[in-house]
């Protein structure tokens, strides 16, 4: 009897855990079961060629209203300001400067339209992308991800489910896949990933905006593909705007 008692609290406990890795399931109302908050994370991949329809297993999509915006989950934003640490190191000899300064322009493409939601950022060479477990570090980094296709990975983490009023960004994690591309400015020389272009789509995320793939919205910079030389999503358009004014107003 006591064998199956401490069995029985040992998957109650394993329950659990996997409870507060996963997100709950929202019924019609948003709300997870019991209308808890329950910790989950999303990770977004943005794609470089462009696949038939939107990548399976993908966050986001078509908006249901038809306009060219959607989120990661109905009201889900930052509610506290907190502060970014940006490592440089990269393998294209980019300046700290130029870094710092492309993703910074990305946060101000957006707060200019949603007010100031990120706290400062600061330099951190020991950061990294970490999409294993909640740190409390927002992090912006260069590094690998095992897929030649992919331009750069963000994984936010928050509380999804339950009544939107509740819902709630705590962390993000973005990550530029270096060795595959080239890294820099379009501007001068078109060949490069431009580093602004892919920043501001990735903060977005980082916001709490979700990827589009609906034909209709190639121009918004939530668009969930790009490419070397593009340089249009370093500037929110209608649908974009409307969409991060919507969510934080």
């Amino acid at each position: 009897m006591r064998t199956a008692l401490v069995c029985a609290l040992v998957a109650v406990l394993a329950f659990s855990l996997v409870s507060a890795a996963l997100p709950a399931a929202a019924n019609e109302n948003g709300q997870g079961n019991g209308g808890e908050r329950v910790l989950s994370k999303v990770t977004f991949i943005h794609w470089k060629k462009n696949l038939p329809a939107k990548p399976p297993g993908t966050p986001g999509g078509k908006n249901k209203s038809g306009s060219c915006y959607n989120y990661i989950a109905n009201g889900a934003k930052w509610r506290t300001q907190e502060p970014y640490a940006i490592n440089p190191t990269n393998g294209d000899s980019l300046s700290e400067l130029f870094v710092v300064g492309s993703n910074e322009a990305g946060v101000v493409a957006w707060e200019a339209h949603a007010g100031d939601q990120l706290g400062d950022s600061y330099v951190n060479y020991s950061a990294s992308y970490n999409d294993d477990y909640l740190d409390g570090v927002n992090t912006v980094s260069f590094g690998y991800y095992p897929n030649s296709g992919v331009i750069a990975v963000t994984t936010v983490w928050g509380y999804f489910s339950g009544p939107p009023s509740q819902r709630e960004i705590v962390e993000f994690d973005l990550l530029y896949n270096d060795p595959y591309f080239v890294w820099g400015n379009a501007d001068e020389n078109p060949s490069v990933m431009d580093l602004q272009n892919i920043a501001t789509h990735e903060l977005g995320h980082g916001l709490g905006m979700g990827d589009l793939y609906n034909s209709e919205c190639t121009e918004q910079t939530m668009y969930g593909y790009s490419t070397e030389g593009e340089t249009k999503k370093r500037t929110p358009e209608a649908g974009d705007i409307a969409g991060i004014t919507k969510l934080y107003s």
